[in-house]
């Protein structure tokens, strides 16, 4: 049953009088809410959550696909802003690592129909560093935004990430309004530190979605 007592995958949707409406179908499951994975730096392995997620749930969409290093945040920005403005449905952005200060740059240039977000682990950048050669340096190139986001999210922080201390993730909490989840020590969150499918994550990013969530 989806929230509305209407029967899905591939059954008939039914509504409260009990007439037949239509056959249910992925897409209007996927209509109901989208979720744009925002991928980071490099290309994800096989076994990567983000992975089995879009493989097997079509309601789940890369923005963009992993195209791989060089990190260039301008494109990034640009192909994310491109998926959210393709449809009018508000979306859930499920961002991982550099992604995550993709969102953020994002959410700070644009406007767009977006629900919440889930933000997983982001990599720590100090206030106002940059690179001290654009053109040989492959990361996120820029200053990260440090304000509130304009809608919803929770920040998933790992007691023993290589890339960013536990205070580092609160710092960006508190910067973009996040509701704070603390996961353990769970490393990067990536395949290298054994997530695979990752249900809890899951379970967040789908709540993210629930009607009446602030």
């Amino acid at each position: 049953m989806n929230v509305h007592g209407q029967r899905t995958r591939g059954l008939t949707l039914i509504d409260r009088s009990g007439y037949s409406i239509k056959p249910a179908t992925v897409d209007t499951l996927a209509r109901m809410t989208r979720y744009l994975v925002v991928p980071g730096r490099g290309v994800p392995l096989a076994d990567h959550w983000s992975c089995g997620w879009v493989n097997d749930y079509p309601e789940f969409t890369w923005a963009p696909e992993p195209p791989g290093p060089p990190f260039v945040a301008a494109e990034r920005v640009a192909a994310l802003h491109a998926a959210i403005s393709a449809d009018d449905e508000p979306a859930v952005l499920v961002a991982h690592s550099a992604g995550c200060l993709i969102v953020a740059v994002w959410a700070s240039e644009h406007t767009g129909p977006v629900r919440a977000a889930l933000l997983v682990t982001p990599p720590y950048v100090e206030p106002g560093w940059a690179p001290e050669s654009a053109e040989t340096f492959d990361g996120f190139v820029g200053t990260v935004p440090r304000r509130p986001l304009p809608f919803p999210s929770i920040l998933v922080a790992s007691r023993d990430d290589p890339m960013a201390t536990f205070e580092q993730f609160r710092a960006y909490a508190n910067g973009w309004g996040s509701e704070l989840f603390d996961a353990g020590p769970v490393g990067h969150l990536d395949s290298k530190t054994g997530f695979g499918a990752w249900h809890d994550g899951e379970r967040l990013a789908r709540s993210l979605s629930w009607p009446g969530r602030r």
